[in-house]
């Protein structure tokens, strides 16, 4: 079965190329569309078994990062994006996207029900400037299809300036860990709890990602898109050549469950 993807992008926008390349690489066929056609009414998400938002710095990260894109998915797109969630197929927020997810209410999903308020955020890093590295992340829960067969720990990059997961308070971190919804953490190389720089931003639980209570919603940090190819890590020829990188697999998580719920 064809499984397409819409790759959302808006000005400011700039992974949506690669993330385009690895959804192809794990079968599915992407259309990166401008926000603007889903406005006009010449794009319908709906008509897609899987949509994603890519990194970026989407409208400039004025305000605040991701901000603008996600008002315009509260105030003006509620009704197409709301029809694509009833269909309960796989969104994929990366980075900038997961920061628009966040800020447009549709993470952490703690109800599953999208009222447009924001219930924790993504913040500036506690160093105050960007931060663009590798770093590993721990596989914490399984619960979701996004994490199959994913190793225990593994590394992606990071490319961000507001990345310190903050929930709005301490309850709805518990329901998080509760549910299952904390799906990436970052830790040290061997597993161990983090410290600077291992986890980049400062977030609150070492948190990397995390999904709505259904698990269809992921959001995260770090970019899977930028470890689809094993040449793409940066100790590529002090490793074991595998036929892909291990960010790909989550792509391949994507495709094989929106195919099945299509």
């Amino acid at each position: 079965m064809t499984v397409r993807a819409l790759v959302l992008r808006a000005p400011g926008t700039n992974c949506d190329v690669e993330t385009a390349w690895a959804l192809e690489a794990a079968g599915a066929v992407p259309e990166r569309v401008h926000v603007n056609a889903l406005l006009r009414g010449e794009v319908k998400p709906r008509d897609f078994g899987i949509l994603v938002f890519p990194g970026g710095f989407s409208f400039g990260d004025d305000i605040a990062s991701g901000k603008v894109l996600a008002n315009r998915l509260v105030f003006r797109l509620r009704e197409q994006l709301g029809d694509y969630l009833s269909l309960g197929r796989p969104l994929l927020g990366i980075c900038n996207g997961f920061q628009v997810l966040v800020k447009a209410g549709l993470l952490p999903g703690i109800d599953d029900v999208w009222d447009g308020n924001p219930t924790v955020t993504l913040t500036d890093n506690d160093s105050g400037r960007f931060e663009c590295r590798w770093v590993y992340m721990k596989t914490s829960s399984k619960k979701s299809f996004w994490a199959k067969g994913l190793p225990d720990v593994f590394p992606l990059p990071v490319a961000h300036g507001e990345g310190k997961f903050v929930p709005l308070t301490k309850t709805i971190f518990k329901a998080l860990e509760k549910n299952g919804q904390v799906i990436f953490r970052y830790v040290e190389e061997g597993g161990q709890k983090p410290a600077y720089p291992a986890n980049p931003n400062g977030s609150l639980g070492d948190v990397a990602g995390i999904t709505n209570a259904a698990g269809n919603i992921l959001g995260l940090m770090p970019h899977p898109e930028r470890n689809s190819f094993p040449f793409q890590n940066s100790r590529w020829t002090r490793l074991k050549l595998t036929k892909e990188g291990i960010g790909l697999r989550l792509f391949k998580n994507a495709v094989r469950y929106a195919a099945q719920v299509n």
